[in-house]
């Protein structure tokens, strides 16, 4: 069997001012795909899979809409050259929001259907917090969607979808795909399979799956921050028996909306002010301290400075702080030297609706790295060791502050942009606060400005009924 491999992995705030170039991605093509521990797994699959494209990249705002095109004309450029093909799996993320277009995964896979053909059998795979569209089930016949968030089953969402793909080609049982929509909206910090009601559903959707013929249950969350038609929550069933993935689509989606309300943050929360003050106080170590509304990973744009001036205005003691893009502060430290002294404004390089904070700062690290925008330095003001950085980015591993010489378990205070915290920080946390802060990722997402997202949602409006209704793939009638 003939398998085609390819995708455009990313999560779009609608909200992000500074749109996402190729500089951003980390794009791998051809054969160097399957020496990528992304995707190696591929190699124990009895099948010749043709690796074409695949560019990821963390959160952030739209993509160039001329980088788009480039990529998607080079994928489908990609699968021209390998047909005639069996499938075709595509690794997406879900969110992706492409400047001036709504719905971009549903017109690349559109375009994909096109020029490989009704006869071959294409499958994704998702994230959890992407968005749905009739247009892109239309087009699929396997969907499955990461079950944890955080996303620690990344690699075993993928092999299912793979799975169900060598499954369906090799003997000729051809799944298709039903959806239910549920007009609910709420941010991954409310809906972490870590915490309850969250953990519960999603460790249930196995038990909907049987093996003749619902083959996966997935279920959506959407992404919240995508104000765009196609932004809801959803269950996606793949399968053979029609009528059992209908009742499983209406299950899924009755039991999520009858849960609404009981979404909560699954940490304390509060202002920054509050956050800080209470983390200063705190008789146990280390506090971490987590600024939702920049939060790289979710696509807020990590520029931001009000922690920072929050901290030093609490006199903030043995206090880690990663980090602050900023390419210009990065830069100063750099030309300073180790041990140099400096008076910067840091913060608000990349979205000027925010304010920097005025800092004196000793240079306490610099990363050795031969490429410039990777640069790191950790700028010591005070009793807080700011890490700075040229490239939007998050600080979620241990290794992420050792190799900066940053000891994270000797911290009285850790604070990280983020929302619900890491699977290394959060074992740490003692405890682990989220700031409600301003950003393009607002954790207030009612007070988010709605133009394009489906009417009614949940929370943005709360008085009016639903019952869930399943919709089939035009290729599954």
């Amino acid at each position: 069997m003939r398998i085609a491999v390819a995708g455009l992995h990313t999560e779009c705030s609608t909200y992000n001012p500074v749109l996402a170039r190729e500089a951003d991605f980390r794009v791998l093509r051809g054969p160097s795909m399957l020496k990528d521990g992304y995707f190696d797994f591929l190699t124990h699959f009895p099948a010749d899979f043709v690796t074409i494209l695949h560019a990821r990249a963390i959160a952030g705002g739209p993509v160039e809409r001329t980088l788009y095109q480039r990529w998607k004309g080079e994928i489908l450029k990609g699968l021209r050259a390998a047909m005639p093909l069996d499938g075709v799996y595509l690794a997406l993320h879900g969110a992706m929001f492409v400047d001036g277009m709504f719905d971009a995964e549903g017109d690349l896979i559109s375009a994909v259907r096109e020029v490989v053909g009704p006869d071959a059998i294409i499958a994704a795979s998702y994230d959890l917090h992407g968005n749905v569209s009739q247009r892109i089930i239309d087009n699929l016949d396997i969907f499955s969607t990461y079950r944890t968030a955080p996303h620690i089953d990344v690699p075993d969402t993928m092999r299912r979808a793979v799975t169900m793909l060598v499954r369906a080609i090799s003997t000729g049982v051809r799944p298709g795909l039903i959806w239910a929509p549920v007009p609910v909206l709420l941010p991954g910090e409310r809906t972490s399979t870590q915490d309850e009601p969250a953990r519960s559903f999603y460790a249930q959707l196995h038990q909907v799956e049987e093996p003749s013929g619902i083959w996966d249950a997935s279920f959506q969350v959407g992404y919240v921050w995508a104000d765009e038609p196609r932004a809801t929550a959803c269950a996606v069933i793949t399968g053979t028996d029609r009528v059992a993935m209908e009742r499983a689509s209406v299950r899924l989606a009755q039991h999520y909306w009858d849960l609404r309300d009981q979404f909560v943050f699954g940490m304390e929360t509060g202002s920054i002010k509050e956050c800080v003050a209470r983390a200063v106080a705190s008789q146990t170590r280390p506090v971490v301290l987590a600024e939702s509304g920049d939060n790289p990973t979710g696509g807020g744009v990590g520029d931001r400075a009000e922690m920072l001036s929050a901290l030093i205005d609490a006199g903030a003691k043995e206090t880690i702080f990663a980090g602050i893009a900023d390419a210009a502060a990065t830069e100063a430290a750099y030309a300073a030297g180790l041990g140099g002294q400096l008076s910067l404004k840091i913060g608000a390089s990349l979205d000027p609706s925010s304010q920097p904070a005025g800092v004196d700062a000793k240079v306490a690290c610099l990363l050795p790295t031969e490429d410039t925008r990777l640069r790191e330095a950790v700028l010591r003001i005070g009793g807080i060791d700011l890490v700075v950085t040229t490239r939007r980015r998050p600080f979620h591993n241990i290794a992420d502050f050792t190799r900066l010489g940053l000891d994270p378990h000797g911290a009285r205070i850790i604070a990280v942009k983020s929302g619900y915290l890491s699977p290394e920080l959060g074992p740490i946390a003692n405890p682990g606060l989220i700031a409600l802060s301003p950003g393009v990722v607002d954790q207030f997402v009612e007070r988010t400005e709605r133009l394009h997202t489906p009417q009614p949602s949940f929370p943005f409006d709360r008085d009016f009924d639903y019952t869930p209704r399943p919709h089939r793939s035009a290729r599954f009638p």
